[in-house]
């Protein structure tokens, strides 16, 4: 969802036609009441002064986490216009002040410090080298020990989850930038952005494979 040239852009469900019913679709196949929930829950589990959201697609994470901290400061970024303008109704529907940006990250927010970044369904849908810049650029943006918390497709651990894969999200937005997720590239290219304290912390079996949420950390003596 963050390609820095809009050409190259994978909307939500890998076609502009099929964003309007992505909440649907999430909903159905993706078990996203699981894993949504689990990653509002690690938000708040620290320090949340500043909350920044890569790729905040249609705002369901930032209503979520509206629902259980009302006062959390929530930034979300992404270029997909359709998506915001969704993001800021579901918002505004639900009382939330979160605001949302049009725009690619980082170049489209403040450059202010941030306690959480996070990111879901988001990295698999960019190339290899897009994902390395975003977590480079993550790390730039966080505060000294301030945490990154992404939700995103992993490697596909069985002949049935890499089918599913194969079958649902692939079919819509590729093999070049899915297949790295697929074979478990993150927690690699975490570990060579420069975060510290790297952890899987839950992972689902869905009918579009496995997703995984990752924790990891900006180390306090960091030189970036």
């Amino acid at each position: 969802m963050t390609k820095n040239d809009p050409a190259a852009y994978t909307p939500p469900l890998g076609h502009a036609a099929l964003t309007p019913i992505y909440d649907a679709a999430i909903a159905l196949l993706t078990r996203e009441n699981a894993w949504r929930r689990a990653l509002v829950a690690e938000i708040l589990a620290g320090g949340h002064d500043a909350i920044l959201d890569i790729g905040s697609g249609t705002g369901s994470l930032a209503v979520l986490l509206y629902q259980a901290s009302p006062h959390a400061a929530y930034v979300g970024v992404d270029p997909d216009q359709d998506a915001v303008r969704l993001a800021r109704n579901k918002a505004a529907h639900s009382g939330s002040a979160a605001t949302f940006v049009v725009g690619y990250f980082p170049a489209a927010i403040p450059s202010e410090p941030i306690d959480v970044i996070v990111s879901s369904l988001v990295l698999h849908q960019v190339s290899l080298a897009e994902k390395e810049r975003i977590l480079a650029a993550a790390l730039d943006r966080l505060k000294p020990g301030g945490r990154l918390i992404l939700a995103d497709y992993g490697l596909q651990d069985t002949a049935l989850a890499r089918f599913l894969f194969r079958a649902t999200v692939q079919s819509l937005d590729g093999r070049a930038n899915t297949q790295p997720n697929a074979d478990g590239v993150l927690p690699s290219l975490l570990e060579k952005a420069g975060f510290s304290a790297i952890e899987q912390r839950a992972k689902w079996r869905t009918m579009t494979g496995v997703i995984y949420m990752y924790i990891a950390a900006k180390p306090l003596a960091s030189a970036i």
